[in-house]
C-alpha cells in the first residue's frame, strides 16, 4: 500500500479548504504597482548602454526556458537533498509519499534558496545602482530554481514543457493585482487539465514571459530603492532578494501542494466508486 493512503479524504479535503483561503486573500495595490516603476525609470536613464544589452541577453535565455528549459533546468538527481531519506532518489518515489513530508521538503528549499537570495543581494547591493541592474535577471534565475525545486518535492517534473508553463503562471501571480490573480488561478488549472493544449501554448508564452520578467522588476522596484546607494545597498538587496524568494516560495508551494491534494482526492473518487 502506498503511504499517502495514511492521508484521509477528510484531511485532504481539509488542507485543500486551506489553500483555496489562501487564494481568496491574495490581492494587489495599485500605488504599490505604480512607486514601484520609479527606480527603474531612473535606472533606465542612467545605466551604460552595455548593461541594458547585458540585461537584455539574459532575459532572452530566460525566455528560453519557457521554450526548452535552457540552461536553468533543475535536474531530477537534485530530489535526493530535498528529502532526509535515501530511499527518495526519484520523484516517483516522491510522488508516494505523505503530503507532509512534501511540505517539509518544500521548506527546506525555501529557507536554502532564501539564505542563498541574500547572499546574493548583498552582493549585487554593494555597488549600488549599476549593480542593482544586474541583480535583477540573477534574481529571476534563482526563482526559476525555487519554484522547480519545489515542483520536484511535489513530484512534477519541470522538463515537461506543461510543468515550464505552470512554473510561468507561479511568477505572473506573483507578479499580478487582485483581478490579474483569479485569471492566472484559471489558467494554471486549465494547465493541469489539458496538458496537450499547453505544449501547444509554449512558444505564444514567450511574449508573456518577458511581460512577467517587466512586472516583476517594476513590482520589486519600490523595495529597492535604498539599494541604488552603493555599500548601504549591501543591507536592503540581501534583506530584499531574501524576502522575494520567501513570498515565491510560498506562492509555489500552495500551487503545488494544491495540485498534489486535488491529485489524491480523486484518487479517493476513483476507488470509491470502484
Amino acid at each position: 500500500m502506498d503511504s499517502f493512503h495514511m492521508e484521509t479524504k477528510d484531511w485532504l479535503e481539509q488542507e485543500l479548504r486551506k489553500n483555496q483561503k489562501w487564494e481568496r486573500s491574495q490581492g494587489g495595490s495599485w500605488f504599490w504597482q505604480r512607486i514601484g516603476k520609479i527606480p527603474f525609470k531612473i535606472l533606465d536613464k542612467l545605466t551604460p548602454e552595455f548593461i541594458h544589452r547585458k540585461i537584455g541577453t539574459a532575459l532572452d535565455e530566460l525566455g528560453k526556458f519557457v521554450q526548452t528549459g535552457g540552461g536553468y533546468l533543475s535536474s531530477e538527481k537534485a530530489v535526493t537533498n530535498f528529502f532526509k531519506d535515501e530511499r527518495i532518489r526519484t520523484l516517483s518515489d516522491v510522488s508516494r509519499l505523505p503530503v507532509r513530508q512534501m511540505d517539509a521538503a518544500a521548506e527546506h528549499v525555501a529557507s536554502t534558496r532564501g539564505k542563498a537570495a541574500a547572499v546574493q543581494g548583498a552582493s549585487t547591493g554593494f555597488g549600488g545602482i549599476f549593480t542593482l541592474s544586474i541583480d535583477i535577471p540573477l534574481l529571476l534565475g534563482l526563482q526559476l530554481k525555487t519554484v522547480q525545486d519545489i515542483a520536484m518535492c511535489y513530484g512534477f517534473d519541470p522538463k515537461l514543457p506543461e510543468e515550464r508553463l505552470f512554473i510561468v503562471k507561479v511568477l505572473q501571480f506573483i507578479s499580478s493585482d487582485a483581478s490579474g490573480k483569479k485569471l492566472v488561478l484559471r489558467q494554471a488549472r486549465q494547465i493541469t487539465e489539458d496538458p496537450g493544449a499547453a505544449r501547444q501554448e509554449v512558444i505564444s508564452e514567450l511574449q508573456g514571459w518577458r511581460e512577467v520578467v517587466y512586472s516583476y522588476r517594476d513590482r520589486w522596484g519600490w523595495k529597492k530603492l535604498f539599494q541604488m546607494v552603493p555599500v548601504a545597498g549591501l543591507l536592503f538587496g540581501a534583506i530584499t532578494n531574501r524576502n522575494v524568494i520567501r513570498e515565491l516560495a510560498e506562492t509555489a508551494e500552495v500551487f503545488y501542494r494544491k495540485r498534489k491534494i486535488e491529485e489524491r482526492l480523486g484518487w479517493y473518487e476513483v476507488h470509491q466508486e470502484a
